[in-house]
């Protein structure tokens, strides 16, 4: 069936090691569960990918910046999906007192097609977070009782002292972003209802 040759045209892209894939319209003539299954293996992937789509769910599920042709021809970079393109931009727009009326038309517009739910990609990343945390905590926990012991400082190792202390300074900037995110997803979730987009429906 083509549902069957597609996933075995994934299962040879995804079984040669690579750093990079370039992808063009990965979703045309995809059913449901390849199009699930190839989202769970461009998650796995570990290189960069390079993606043209037409898939508003597909991108916002899947990628981490999307890569916009702007109005006045040039090339910028968004952080997240297409959803989160569509609040950046929004966000650096003109004053709402000082929009145009084709502007504000165009917002109305895309009223319906608002967010409503975490993306798979979101639910993901807010599932990973506790973990993530906990190690951090314990690794930090470790490195101050190293930092607290008197023979410590007493070594005189110089080159491994400031090794610790880095690495305690790097770790707190790492649970402060980390926490931060938490936060945030933890807020959207109960904002949109809790409920993920994609195959979690």
């Amino acid at each position: 069936s083509g549902g069957e040759r597609n996933r075995l045209l994934l299962a040879k892209l995804f079984i040669v090691p690579s750093n990079i894939l370039v992808l063009d319209e990965p979703t045309n003539d995809l059913d449901t569960e390849t199009l699930e299954l190839l989202e769970d293996k461009l998650l796995e992937y570990n290189g960069t990918i390079l993606m043209v789509s037409h898939d508003r769910t597909f991108l916002n599920n899947v990628v981490t910046s999307t890569i916009v042709f702007e109005d006045d021809g040039k090339l910028r970079e968004y952080v997240g999906g297409y959803d989160d393109w569509l609040r950046q931009k929004s966000s650096s727009a003109q004053k709402p007192g000082d929009e145009a009326p084709k502007e504000r038309k165009q917002k109305k517009a895309r009223a319906p097609q608002e967010k409503k739910r975490l993306s798979f990609k979101e639910t993901r990343e807010l599932e990973s977070l506790p973990p993530l945390i906990e190690a951090l905590e314990t690794e930090k926990q470790q490195l101050t009782q190293i930092l607290n012991s008197p023979d410590f400082y007493a070594s005189r190792d110089f080159e491994r002292i400031k090794t610790v202390n880095d690495r305690w300074k790097a770790l707190e900037n790492e649970l402060e972003t980390a926490y931060r995110r938490w936060d945030e997803l933890e807020t959207l979730k109960a904002a949109l209802g809790g409920s993920p987009e994609g195959k979690f429906e």
